[in-house]
This record gives C-alpha cells, structure tokens and sequence, in this order.
C-alpha cells in the first residue's frame, strides 16, 4: 500500500521516529518526509543516511503553517511529535496541551485539507484513566482524532486511527538505559517502586503496530498490542544478572504522576473491542448526542469485563525478562559483543 507514496513522520528525529524511518527506507515507498523543530539531530540524520529518498522539514506543529508546507503532496502521516516525559509535563502542563493537543489538532486539519489517505496518531497506555498532566493531554489528543474521525463524511478520502502502547524499551528518556549507565558507573539502581508494573515491548513492536493500524484502520480506531510485562524489581534483577554487575537496589519512591501499574485498555473499551489475535483493535464510540437514547439502552458488557492493565497480563519473570532485553541492539552490543552480533543476525 505504502508503494510509489509519500510518508510524513512528524517527530520524525525522535527513537520512535527513527525506527519508522528505518523500516520503511528499503521499500518501494517514494519519499519519506521528516518534520521536526531539531535542527541538530536532523542534520544528524541527514549525513547518516545519506538518500535522496528522506527529505527534512524544520517546523513545529504547534505552528500550522509548517504542518502544511511538510503536508502537501503527501499519502500517509504517522503523528509521533508529543512531549512525552511526564514530570516535565507535570510542571509545564500547558506545554503539553499546545504540543499535544492543539499541535495534533493542526496535523489532522492539515492532512483533511490536502487530502492526506490515512493519519496514525500515536498514544500512551498512560492516556488510559490519566493522572499526570502527560496521560490527560494525550487521553484529549485521542478524543481529538476521534472527532475529527467522526466529523468524515463516508466518502471521505481521509482515514484518521490510532495506536497506543506501553513502554518502549530502550526509547529515549526510559528506565532501561539509566538503570545501565547506573550499573556500568557501580552505583545503586534507584528503583520508584519494586511491585511497580510496566508493559514490555521493543521498537520493532511498536512499528508492526503502526503499520498494522496503517493496513487496516477505519476511522476513529485504537489499536493496541498485548505485551507482557515486568515488575521495576524484575527488571533491574534481569539487568544485573546480565552484566554480571553487584549493584543494588535503591528504593527511592514513586515520581510525580507516576501510576503503580499501567492500562492498556479500560474497562468500557474492552466493552467492544475486537480481539485481531496480537492486538485489540477497538472502535469509536459514534452513539450521537441524543442523550434521550442513553436512559433506555445502555452497556451490558462493562459490569463483567475487566481493563487490561500491566498488573493482569502476562507477567515475565527475571529469566523471560533477560531474554526479551537481549532483543535490544544496545543490550546485544555490550553482552555478546559486536561479533556475536553480527553472527547472530545472519
């Protein structure tokens, strides 16, 4: 589907960014945009990769007019530009709301006004019953893109969905990497809460769910992929095992807006989700504003039905939590080594 069109990324410097660009490079698609406000890292990326297939646009998508000049012409936009880290979006809530929301607002009415094929915007288990200022601004990014999905008409050109995920490991700003740097530094692992549960899923994961939503999306879906997950405990015990490291754990507490376990789904989506085998694929909501309707029919299903969060899906432990780290080129480099490497790829 992706052959002979042009991909946007906005965000498109970002790790997320990076692995969507990667995997798509090598396909028959004809031009894959980055659109990010970061200079550095795109002139960075340009002498990396060096093709005439990537082209960069400076902008910022809190500013629509950037948005358009990177949109025209375009066939499929994958919407990965968010602030993400949840204790600066707990002190600069604003920021999140113009990045996140009015930001996400520009993308979408610029891909409907040069008549964009399908828009991806990507989500967080964290905009799932959201307590911080991060979840709360993505939560509304959703809704967002689901009434704009609504507001399509059923000939429209333009499909808006989303995906939602949980921790991607290794990602820019994650536990994984600190807990490293701390282990090769001989120093305490500083864990928030040893019971605290994560969902567990790599790069490459999360980019087989954006193309998945990309191949089968109607307007106003979710897709969500099942992961297991990883108590904070398990993980800095797999990490330590595998360095051969005699760090400890130092329990410093939960951070700001931080949740004990993450949900995937909530109990009224899983109400009407669609089991795809890897992944839930869930609806929107398009009951209209005939609130009369809602005193005389109602859900059934969500008295009976249980979220799914990190706390009941499959549960690693400290060896199936080693194995899925070693998946990570990082992890891969300074445990088997730059040979055992490459021979492991072949």
């Amino acid at each position: 589907m992706f052959k002979n069109n042009i991909l946007l990324i906005t965000g498109g410097t970002g790790s997320f960014g990076n692995a969507v660009l990667n995997r798509f490079l090598d396909t028959e698609i004809k031009e894959i945009r980055i659109f990010s406000r970061d200079e550095k890292k795109q002139d960075g990326m340009r002498h990396r990769l060096n093709s005439p297939k990537v082209k960069f646009y400076i902008g910022d998508v809190r500013d629509k007019r950037s948005v358009d000049y990177a949109v025209r012409g375009v066939d499929f936009i994958f919407h990965a530009a968010a602030l993400k880290q949840v204790p600066s979006c707990e002190f600069f809530p604003i920021e999140a709301v113009n990045t996140n929301i009015l930001g996400t607002l520009n993308v979408l009415d610029s891909a409907f006004e040069h008549g964009v094929k399908r828009m991806i915007v990507l989500s967080t288990d964290k905009a799932v019953y959201p307590i911080n200022a991060m979840g709360i601004s993505k939560a509304m990014m959703e809704k967002v893109m689901q009434a704009k999905a609504r507001s399509m008409e059923d000939d429209s050109k333009t499909v808006f969905c989303g995906t939602r995920y949980g921790n991607v490991m290794a990602s820019r700003g994650s536990v994984i990497p600190l807990f490293v740097d701390q282990i090769k530094a001989g120093k305490d692992i500083t864990v928030t809460d040893p019971n605290m549960t994560r969902f567990m899923m790599t790069l490459e994961d999360a980019v087989d769910l954006v193309i998945y939503a990309f191949q089968h999306g109607t307007n106003g879906d979710m897709f969500i992929q099942k992961s297991p997950a990883s108590t904070i405990a398990d993980l800095a015990r797999a990490l330590t095992e595998l360095y051969e490291s005699k760090s400890k754990m130092h329990i410093i507490g939960t951070r700001h807006g931080e949740k004990l376990y993450e949900t995937l789904v909530n109990r009224e989506e899983m109400a009407r989700a669609f089991d795809m085998g890897n992944y839930y694929r869930v609806p929107a909501d398009n009951r209209g504003l005939n609130y009369d309707s809602y005193f005389v029919e109602g859900e059934e299903k969500v008295s009976v039905v249980e979220d799914y969060n990190s706390h009941n899906t499959h549960r690693l432990d400290v060896e199936e939590t080693k194995k899925l780290l070693l998946k990570l080129p990082m992890i891969r480099k300074d445990i088997l080594g730059e040979t055992e490497v490459l021979q492991s790829s072949d």
